[in-house]
């Protein structure tokens, strides 16, 4: 209801042998108290909404998740070893930066350049979230100059920095306890416990995969790819704390299917470079393998391409070719989709 709506439905309840018309003492008088009334139910409605998991968001809705033991996922910092090289006998300092292009990392230890003249060291992104996921070699610079450190590079990509849990995330996770509640070891227990290590995107789980007593969980991190060593030995140890006595529990990483596109394009070079269109194809199709990871068994050749003409400076294209063809590529039941070679005509 409009508050002049709620005015006109005041204003019926006012004898009309009374001047109710704009600008006279009715009107003025009950104007003020429809906007009232009418902010007042906005706000009741808002309460309403908070107290239950399909409405209420942010903080509200971490209160009542966490009545079934469910907490947000916070946000990681990517981390990883880099190769320095500098004179015998330099200092690595905690707190000193290296970076990329776009990033920089500290150092999270004291260290020593020995006589070889190169030492990895661990470093940390001092940016949360996935942000701070580099590949290989990216980082190369020092923001200031370190005495006796002359060179800096990652052999390994750095993959475990993690966004903080959305809402749609955690209230799917609500609801999977809630709805199917893992009870005894079985099937849905294993999954509970595998989606609430910080870093796991989603999680399948195989019973009886290798005979009795045998569970296989197969898991890929919150960026929706294949997850690390790291990542795989934190759910092993969370499971082996929490599973019934006598299960052989093997716990693996989706394996990665590269989805590797070609298109020729037709660029908006009035408004965009070649290279930003480009980049925006790329963003699509990341997120659209993102989208459907562990829960569609298909790449869409259709849907990439609705991600190609979508991309903002993209004009048109044709050709398209999803690993070398023309139709949907199978994604099996152990396996996750992610963007491989990417070539424009």
């Amino acid at each position: 209801m409009t508050d002049s709506e709620r005015l006109n439905s005041m204003l019926e309840n006012i004898d009309d042998k009374y001047n109710k018309t704009e600008g006279s003492f009715f009107y003025d008088a009950e104007m003020p108290v429809a906007i009232e009334l009418n902010k007042a139910d906005a706000k009741a409605d808002t309460i309403l909404d908070k107290g239950f998991v399909d409405t209420a968001t942010g903080s509200d809705l971490e209160r009542k998740v966490a009545q079934q033991g469910i907490y947000r996922k916070q946000a990681t910092k990517s981390s990883g070893l880099v190769t320095i090289g500098g004179s015998v006998g330099a200092l690595i300092k905690i707190g000193d930066k290296v970076a990329s292009d776009t990033l920089s990392f500290k150092f999270t230890e004291n260290n020593v350049i020995p006589i070889s003249g190169i030492i990895d060291v661990n470093v940390e992104c001092e940016q949360f979230g996935s942000t701070g996921n580099v590949p290989i070699s990216a980082i190369k610079y020092f923001p200031t100059t370190l005495s006796g450190l002359t060179t800096v590079t990652n052999t390994l990509a750095f993959d475990n920095g993690y966004n903080a849990e959305t809402d749609d995330s955690l209230r799917q996770r609500y609801y999977l306890k809630v709805q199917t509640p893992g009870t005894s070891g079985n099937k849905y227990h294993y999954l509970n416990w595998a989606k609430e290590i910080t870093g796991v995107g989603d999680a399948r789980v195989i019973p009886l995969w290798d005979g009795n007593g045998t569970v296989k969980v197969v898991i890929i991190n919150s960026n929706k790819v294949g997850a690390s060593t790291e990542l795989i030995n934190e759910v092993i140890a969370h499971i082996e704390e929490n599973k019934p006595i006598g299960a052989t529990v093997t716990v693996i990483s989706a394996i990665e299917v590269s989805i590797d596109t070609y298109a020729t394009l037709v660029i908006d070079t009035d408004n965009y470079t070649t290279e930003q269109a480009q980049t925006n194809i790329i963003n699509n199709i990341t997120k659209y393998l993102a989208s459907i990871a562990f829960v569609e068994d298909y790449v869409s050749y259709a849907k990439t391409g609705n991600e190609i003409i979508n991309a903002d400076g993209v004009e048109d294209y044709s050709g398209l070719q999803i690993n070398g063809g023309i139709t949907n590529i199978a994604i099996g039941n152990e396996e996750v989709a992610v963007i491989g070679g990417v070539v424009f005509g």
